[in-house]
C-alpha cells in the first residue's frame, strides 16, 4: 500500500519536481502542498500544471505559482459524516485529514475505502483460545489463518476499509507476536497502539486504560469475529438514534415443532402453529460515546454485558443493532473449519 505521504510535496518544489509526483500517482494524481511543518497549503493537478505551462510558467519555477490556496479537506475527528459522504458522492474522491493546527495527518482515497469515520477502534486480542487448541499453542488466536490472512487482519482490514485508521489492540497472552505481525500499522496507513493486560480485564476492561483517544466515538470488537458488516450504517444509525452505547445483535431463530397456547389465568387465549421466534444474541462488537467510559472501573474486570447494564440503571440509550450481514464468532474449530469455507464466498 502506498504512503498517504506520497501525496504531499513541499511548497519550495519545482514544477518539474511536482510533475514527476503526478505522472507517478497515475489514476490518483493529486498533490497536497505543504510547509515544513506539513501545514496545508493548497492542492496541485495535472490540469493546474497545464494552465500554468499555457500562461508561460516554466517547470523550474515553483509549485506555489500554480496551485490552488483553498483545497477541500478533512479534518480529524469530522463528526458530519454525511458531509463526508457528500464529497464521496461528488468528484472529491482524494482529500487530506488535517489537524486542528491544519496539519495533514493522512490522505483518503474513496477509489481504496468507502467511508472515514470519526471512530477509534479497540480490537480485544487477549485470550488464550483454549477451546482452539493445539492450534493456539504456539500461536495466539487472532493470527491462525482464515484464507490467506490471519483473523484479526481481516477485522482490522475490513475496519479500514470505512476509513477507521486509529487502532488499540488489547493483547495478553503471546501478545508479543501480535505486535510483531502488525507493528505499528504504517504498512496499512493506520495507527496501531498495543495495551498489554497483566491480568485479564475481561471484555472491556482493558479500555479503562486508555486515556488519549483521538475521536469522540469508539468501537470495541473482539478479534476473532469474521464479519462483512457495513460500518458507516452501523455508525449512522448509531447517530440518527442518538444513542449512548449500540451493540450489534445477531438474529436466532427458533422453530417450535408443535402449536404453541398461550394461556392467562388457564384459559387458552390463542393459539399458534408451529410458530418461529427471533432472539438476538450478542454479536461481540459494540459502539459508544466517550463519554460513557467513566462508567468503566479503571483496571478492573468487567464485561460488555457488565457495561451495558450500569448504562441502562443510568438511564443512558443502549440499542441494539440488528445485523443481516454475514458474521461469524471463531471460538470453537468447528466454527475455525466453517471460515475456511466460507472465506471463499463472503464479497468483502
Amino acid at each position: 500500500m502506498k504512503s498517504f505521504k506520497e501525496h504531499l510535496i513541499p511548497r519550495n518544489s519545482t514544477i518539474r519536481e511536482a510533475l514527476i509526483s503526478l505522472d507517478y500517482l497515475a489514476i490518483n494524481a493529486v498533490l497536497f502542498v505543504v510547509d515544513r511543518d506539513n501545514k496545508l497549503i493548497g492542492s496541485l493537478t495535472d490540469g493546474d500544471v497545464r494552465r500554468g505551462l499555457i500562461r508561460g510558467i516554466s517547470i523550474n519555477d515553483s509549485v506555489e505559482e500554480i496551485i490552488q490556496p483553498n483545497p477541500k479537506y478533512v479534518k480529524k475527528g469530522e463528526r458530519d459524516i454525511k458531509k463526508i459522504i457528500e464529497y464521496r458522492e461528488g468528484n472529491f474522491k482524494i482529500l487530506p485529514v488535517i489537524n486542528g493546527k491544519g496539519i495533514v495527518e493522512n490522505v483518503i482515497n474513496f477509489r481504496n475505502i468507502r467511508s472515514y469515520l470519526p471512530i477509534d477502534a479497540i480490537i480485544m486480542a487477549g485470550g488464550e483460545g483454549k477451546r482452539l487448541r493445539p492450534l493456539t499453542e504456539n500461536t495466539p488466536k487472532p493470527l491462525l489463518k482464515v484464507g490467506d490472512k490471519p483473523i484479526m487482519e481481516h477485522n482490522m482490514d475490513r475496519l479500514a476499509l470505512f476509513g477507521i485508521d486509529d487502532f488499540w489492540v488489547s493483547v495478553k497472552y503471546l501478545g508479543e507476536k501480535i505486535e510483531a505481525y502488525f507493528g505499528s500499522g504504517a504498512e496499512k496507513n493506520i495507527a496501531i497502539t498495543y495495551v498489554y493486560e497483566d491480568q485479564p480485564l475481561g471484555t472491556v476492561g482493558a479500555v479503562s486504560t486508555i486515556t488519549d483517544f483521538k475521536h469522540d466515538f469508539i468501537l470495541i470488537t473482539n478479534s476473532d469475529i469474521l464479519t462483512n458488516m457495513d460500518y458507516e450504517d452501523f455508525f449512522l444509525d448509531f447517530i440518527d438514534q442518538d444513542a449512548d452505547f449500540s451493540v450489534v445483535t445477531i438474529p436466532y431463530l427458533v422453530d417450535i415443532p408443535y402449536g404453541v397456547l398461550e394461556t392467562s389465568n388457564g384459559h387458552v387465549v390463542n393459539l399458534k402453529e408451529k410458530p418461529t421466534y427471533t432472539y438476538y444474541s450478542n454479536g461481540g462488537i459494540y459502539l459508544l460515546k466517550k463519554s460513557v467510559l467513566k462508567y468503566l472501573p479503571k483496571n478492573s474486570f468487567i464485561n460488555a454485558t457488565d457495561l451495558m447494564e450500569k448504562l441502562i440503571a443510568e438511564g443512558k440509550k443502549v440499542i441494539s443493532y440488528p445485523l443481516s450481514s454475514y458474521w461469524l464468532d471463531i471460538g470453537k474449530h468447528e466454527d475455525y473449519q466453517k471460515a475456511q469455507k466460507d472465506i471463499k464466498h463472503i464479497q468483502f
